[in-house]
């Protein structure tokens, strides 16, 4: 056994299913950490018409990306193939999400 799912409720950890392990066996939980912040923080834009200027001018100086047939080829593929495994886990993740709602 490598991990256990457990709930918080009222403050204290709820296991869902029985555990295999001897009475007064101590365990270490890690706390989650919350998950850093993706870009630059709101308060750090600036909102100046030369930014924006300087901005769109960075974003006007992207270059496209262009794939080679055998790299669209590929990223084609790779696509069908992560629709399918969606497709084939779509059922147990909706009656996963269907026992959050009585």
């Amino acid at each position: 056994m490598t991990a256990i799912k457990a709930v918080v409720r009222n403050g204290r950890i709820e296991v869902d299913e029985p555990i295999d392990l001897p009475d007064g066996t101590e365990l270490t939980i890690p706390l989650p950490t919350a998950p850093a912040a993706l870009g630059i923080p709101d308060d750090a834009w600036s909102d100046t018409p030369e930014a924006i200027e300087a901005w769109i001018r960075w974003y006007d100086a992207l270059e496209p990306l262009d794939l080679t047939p055998s790299e669209r080829a590929a990223w084609e593929s790779a696509r069908q193939e992560q629709k399918q495994y969606e497709l084939a886990q779509w059922e147990k993740r909706s009656q996963q999400l269907e026992k959050h709602f009585p």
